[in-house]
């Protein structure tokens, strides 16, 4: 689509509107959870998987989706994508059973993982590097702090008047309302190749690699992080990993370019993302369970009191992608991380009776901003240089970061925050160990501060010259 096409900001809305679909789901099933195990009789363990079956799915897929995409079309992707978002949605919602519940939202990680990569690819291709690219990034993010802030407003009385199965309902009318309008907006694009190889191998110990190392952190806070299982797991990913880097060398359609990954701005910027997913999903879940579990909030006044989060990532998301274009991606990265991280601090003084003005607003004045500006400038910096054959790949390796990176910051912040709750008071032993989980949180956005000001130096100045770089290996 030409860059002075008007059309391009329409497309904006529409693939905003599939971000937002798919992060209201993920925060709004979070909220109905309780409901959700109740109604279906669910253990504690197996409300675990309503969530985990999504993630497994979701992040083991997001590679070979977002080549997939490349290869067959990221327009006609993305429509399956969403069509089967909306399918499942609607079997979620009508699970007569835990095990069908359980078994629509794999179906449904799949479809995210589908959608997710080819939405964000069809962004890159349709805006030129540079401002407007900045600009719909920094739109691109903010819809996603709507979906999470519209699901924190909403999902307590959906759940409460109209029952569980309604956030899933929700789902269904946006997902046909996104089918009508993509060919219209949308325009069609893959890798200009002539062959379709999808590269079996690669895509095989890839997605064994992603899924081993989901299903270890998942599983580490209930089986310990040195127990059997969980070594074995994340042992076994390491290996599919260095199996995987060793197929991609000498595949001649490899799934993921090594190039890519040996790009500064491009690994650095992912690294980011991971350590800034951690942390954000680290320190949400465990404000969440310090504000319902300690100081008594109901799903409606906690969702209510934590909009200020969200809030704050918008504004932080749009004011990131404006000093990125002045500054680069490197300083405004820093100043998220750094944001991010004394916004965590100040929550490790929470008190037994705390409120929420006096205990948890300054904290979350400082986090939301940051982790909307350092979303941004970690996307634009693991986005630059990327070319129009490889963008699918490298939206779904960004969003992976972010996923896993969130899985992996709540496995920390589980296994810390238990590991500190013993004692005879059980509300002052919570409370002990979730100050602790909040320090955990601080120390995953100091390491990523630490990674950014390393692997995004000189970021701005340089990528002109490793998009060029990128494109020549392309071409060649």
């Amino acid at each position: 689509m030409p860059a002075t096409d008007a059309r391009r900001w329409y497309a904006l809305a529409l693939l905003c509107v599939a971000g937002f679909m798919v992060i209201l789901d993920a925060q709004i099933v979070l909220l109905a959870l309780p409901s959700i195990a109740e109604g279906l009789d669910l253990s504690a363990d197996g409300a675990q998987w309503v969530m985990s079956a999504y993630l497994l799915t979701f992040g083991g897929l997001l590679l070979l989706g977002g080549r997939t995409a490349d290869l067959l079309g990221r327009r006609r992707v993305f429509m399956t994508g969403t069509l089967l978002f909306g399918l499942s949605s609607l079997l979620c919602g009508c699970a007569w059973s835990a095990g069908v519940l359980i078994a629509a939202r794999a179906v449904q990680g799949v479809s995210a993982a589908v959608m997710a990569p080819s939405a964000l690819s069809l962004l890159v291709d349709t805006f030129e590097e540079g401002h407007d690219r900045n600009k719909a990034l920094a739109i691109w993010s903010g819809s996603g702090g709507f979906g999470a802030t519209a699901a924190l407003l909403i999902g307590g009385p959906l759940t409460d008047v109209l029952g569980w199965e309604w956030v899933f309902f929700l789902n269904v009318p946006v997902a046909l309302l996104l089918l009508a309008l993509s060919p219209l907006l949308l325009r069609e694009s893959r890798t200009g190749t002539r062959s379709r190889a999808y590269d079996p191998a690669g895509a095989l110990t890839a997605t064994a690699a992603l899924v081993a190392c989901v299903y270890a952190v998942v599983e580490a806070p209930r089986a310990g992080w040195l127990s059997v299982r969980t070594t074995g797991l994340l042992a076994a990913a390491v290996l599919l990993a260095a199996l995987f880097i060793r197929v991609e060398a000498r595949s001649t359609a490899p799934l993921v370019p090594l190039r890519l990954l040996r790009a500064r701005t491009v690994s650095g910027g992912n690294l980011v993302v991971f350590l800034l997913g951690a942390a954000a999903f680290g320190m949400s879940y465990t404000l969440s369970q310090y504000g319902q579990g300690v100081l008594g909030y109901s799903p409606l006044q906690f969702g209510l009191a934590n909009v200020v989060m969200p809030a704050g990532a918008v504004v932080g998301s749009y004011a990131g992608q404006a000093l990125v274009t002045r500054i680069g991606s490197r300083p405004v990265a820093v100043g998220g991380l750094a944001l991010v991280g004394a916004g965590s601090l100040l929550l490790t003084g929470v008190p037994v009776h705390g409120g929420f003005v006096r205990d948890l607003l300054p904290g979350l004045l400082l986090f939301g901003p940051g982790l909307g500006a350092c979303a941004v400038a970690g996307s634009i910096a693991a986005l630059t240089g990327v070319g129009e054959r490889e963008s699918g790949v490298a939206a779904g390796i960004n969003t992976a970061a972010f996923q896993i990176g969130g899985a992996f910051g709540v496995a920390v912040v589980t296994s810390v925050a238990v590991s500190w709750t013993d004692g005879p008071e059980h509300l002052v032993a919570l409370t002990r160990g979730y100050r602790t989980a909040f320090s955990a949180c601080a120390a995953l956005a100091a390491t990523g501060l630490a990674c950014a000001l390393v692997l995004l130096h000189r970021a701005r100045e340089q990528s002109t010259k490793d998009r060029a770089l990128v494109e020549h290996r392309v071409r060649t």
